[in-house]
């Protein structure tokens, strides 16, 4: 029987996952399916079970279910634990879930691609919320001196309570009055065409800028940045490749390439496809 995979989610049919994990496929030699599943919002938990009873090994997770699949998790990761939530299922063969979260080492590793040095360098991860979970203990483990800035100032402390050792700063992104070697925008303001509450002090140009979202055009925030001479400006495509590629890992062991994969999909978002 064919090794199966598949994405929950809901919605799903946006999804790149079967296409991204079909090219990782083809390039290691590796025969397995991969699919979509729209799960009910009420039965995530059934359709997981379903699947992996006809075959399943894996899968990734995505909105609304993280937090969910987290509660489905009968082991976790370290990079889970501190998320609060899953985006990878891998069946182990005693049969339970382990559950783990790949989106912050997609996150490093496409900043790593990109020429990016974190070791010792001060990183600003603007958000508190899910996006910026995943991110905290990848940023922590490749050396950041790590600040987090977010409207609500209670829940930049929250999430930076969760790794005491690591010594983050918090600051209120209005009151920034020096510039960052990396700013790493998590929100989802981009989406709206919006700005994230950030003094534009935060960016000189030896900074580096990356939005967590992706699209055909730069994001808001990523051509606000180049307006302030930004270093560099990435989007968020390749941390979506990376993410992809550290489940395909985690359940293959063997490591895709995500350079071909990332130009498909760049290709694709600029010719509208």
């Amino acid at each position: 029987m064919t090794d199966r995979y598949a994405v929950f989610g809901n919605p799903i049919s946006h999804s790149k996952s079967p296409q991204i994990h079909a090219m990782f496929a083809k390039e290691t030699g590796q025969t397995l399916s991969y699919e979509a599943i729209l799960a009910p919002l009420d039965g995530f938990g059934e359709a997981v079970t379903t699947f992996m009873a006809t075959g399943g090994r894996g899968a990734n997770v995505t909105v609304p279910f993280k937090e969910q699949a987290f509660a489905l998790s009968d082991e976790l990761s370290d990079d889970a634990r501190i998320a609060g939530a899953v985006n990878t299922l891998i069946k182990l063969p005693d049969g339970r879930l382990r559950g783990d979260n790949t989106d912050g080492i997609g996150l490093v590793a496409d900043l790593i691609r990109h020429g990016v040095e974190l070791n010792a360098k001060r990183v600003l991860l603007v958000g508190a919320g899910g996006a910026a979970r995943g991110a905290l203990l990848p940023l922590i483990r490749a050396g950041a001196r790590l600040t987090i800035s977010n409207r609500t100032l209670s829940k930049a402390e929250a999430l930076a309570a969760l790794c005491p050792e690591a010594n983050i700063e918090v600051v209120e992104g209005n009151n920034i009055r020096s510039p960052f070697d990396v700013i790493i925008n998590s929100t989802s303001a981009s989406l709206n065409g919006d700005l994230p509450a950030l003094n534009a002090s935060a960016i000189d140009n030896q900074t580096v800028c990356y939005d967590m979202m992706y699209g055909a055009n730069a994001t808001v925030f990523n051509e606000w940045a180049r307006s302030l001479g930004a270093k560099d400006c990435i989007d968020g495509l390749g941390m979506l490749v990376g993410q992809a590629a550290e489940s395909f890992y985690l359940w293959r062991k063997v490591r895709p390439n995500t350079a071909p994969v990332l130009q498909t999909l760049r290709q694709s978002l600029i010719s509208g496809v």
